[in-house]
């Protein structure tokens, strides 16, 4: 018979994790379907009140679930059906008034975040899309919650050119209107290829159209956990290692899961899916960059940087998948620039550049993440680096993304500050053409040959 009680250690590695490995529940997030039509959702004070009233039952489950297991919920999110697929709208103006609603209702019931401002563009823009992405500079910079994202490019359809040039427009834009706050509105944007419905992270959560009204979906920390597991295992040799990481996984995971399911049961709602994504802070013994030190690279960026995060993804998915039948998200390990100390100090030293973090991401979670770079860098440049990172993404059938930042009156070196979690960061080196006859073009690129599995 499986014997339920802990013994005396299993309670102490598991207070050790919360109070001195920082381990903690990244976010919470509640995936809320627009696209009921008996919710009969018109105007922008009917659609903010119906997710204030669930956003407050939200709030109050989770914290009951943090008093209950003495374990802290760093952020409670909202994701939402992809506005354009719920609320098509042909005034601009309507998608500004809705955000500037949305951010003041999450702000008085302590939500941090809502994402699903989103557009699907792979194959194109819509009208909506177009109505869309010519109300994110504004939406970006006059709300403090709002996220968005679009997808320009999947494994089954290619990579749409076009469209990633019109993100690029956009993201110069809004980097303009936040201008004296270093362009933090672009924090608040990622472009993917092959977009998950279940993510719980911003900014690209969205409630995709295939999910349930609601859910619960869970987003796992724990670098702090992982960095003390190789640090106790100094010895152990690559194989050991691997398996010692798998092992902290596996009960990160596990508690990732029962939050989220006590969550969802007090909500009378189901639970979605855990994301293993180690995701960092810029904190102390937080940090991605640090485990792969402790792993044995010399310093991030150095040669055998990506081999030590290829095993440390596989380690932690492996340990994850074991713990719970419910993985989704991006689930891996999260390298943004500006949310982990290790990589600042990275750039700093100059060991970490941009190619690199290209480089890596081909075997992490995400994509380039929280980049900044120069202001004057081109729209055809900004472009090419997205469509250089969703490339990664479409022929190996992963998730990719790009979060960049192009910060007003800065150059390579100068230091942007965003704040909070979103961090700090040095401007990286970037090769900056004006012009680039390859995004001129436009157009899309085929998907790969992988594609045609029927």
């Amino acid at each position: 018979m499986f014997n339920s009680n802990l013994s005396i250690d299993e309670i102490l590695e598991t207070s050790e994790m919360l109070y001195d490995q920082m381990l903690d529940i990244r976010t919470l997030t509640l995936g809320i379907s627009l696209l009921n039509p008996e919710l009969n959702l018109k105007s922008t004070s009917q659609i903010c009140n119906f997710l204030s009233d669930l956003g407050k039952k939200f709030v109050s489950a989770a914290k009951e679930v943090e008093e209950e297991l003495g374990v802290s919920i760093v952020n409670k999110r909202i994701s939402i059906t992809p506005i354009t697929v719920a609320l098509p709208r042909s005034e601009p103006e309507f998608y500004v008034e809705l955000a500037k609603e949305m951010d003041q209702a999450l702000k008085e019931i302590n939500i941090d975040f809502l994402g699903g401002f989103s557009a699907f563009i792979t194959k194109g823009m819509s009208p909506q899309d177009k109505v869309l992405f010519s109300a994110l500079p504004k939406i970006l910079s006059s709300t403090e919650r709002i996220c968005a994202s679009c997808e320009a490019g999947n494994s089954k359809y290619g990579i749409n050119v076009s469209s990633i040039k019109e993100v690029s427009i956009m993201l110069k834009e809004t980097s303009l209107a936040t201008s004296e706050r270093d362009g933090v509105g672009c924090t608040k944007f990622v472009v993917f290829a092959n977009a998950v419905n279940d993510n719980p992270f911003m900014a690209g959560a969205f409630h995709g159209i295939g999910e349930i009204n609601h859910s619960i979906n869970v987003g796992i920390s724990g670098p702090g956990v992982i960095e003390s597991v190789v640090k106790r295992n100094e010895n152990s040799d690559l194989l050991e290692l691997a398996e010692h990481i798998k092992r902290a996984s596996f009960k990160i995971t596990r508690l990732g899961e029962l939050v989220g399911k006590k969550t969802a049961k007090i909500l009378n709602i189901r639970f979605g899916s855990v994301d293993l994504s180690l995701a960092p802070t810029p904190r102390e013994n937080d940090s991605v960059a640090k485990v792969l030190e402790a792993i044995g690279v010399p310093i991030v960026g150095f040669p055998g940087t990506t081999g030590a995060l290829a095993m440390l993804t596989d380690a932690v998915k492996k340990g994850g998948a074991m713990a719970s039948s419910r993985v989704g998200g991006l689930s891996g390990a999260f390298i943004p620039v500006s949310e982990d100390l290790g990589m600042i100090d990275a750039v700093k030293k100059g060991s970490l550049c941009i190619e690199k973090l290209e480089a890596m991401t081909a075997v992490c979670s995400v994509g380039l993440d929280m980049i900044a770079v120069p202001g004057t860098t081109s729209v055809d440049t900004i472009s090419s680096i997205i469509l250089d990172e969703l490339s990664i993404g479409v022929f190996t059938n992963k998730t990719t993304g790009v979060r960049i930042i192009p910060v007003p009156g800065k150059k390579e070196n100068d230091m942007a500050y965003f704040g909070g979690l979103l961090g700090y960061t040095p401007i990286l080196s970037i090769k900056n053409a004006k012009k680039s006859k390859l995004i001129e073009r436009g157009g899309i690129i085929p998907a790969p040959i992988t594609s045609l599995r029927n």
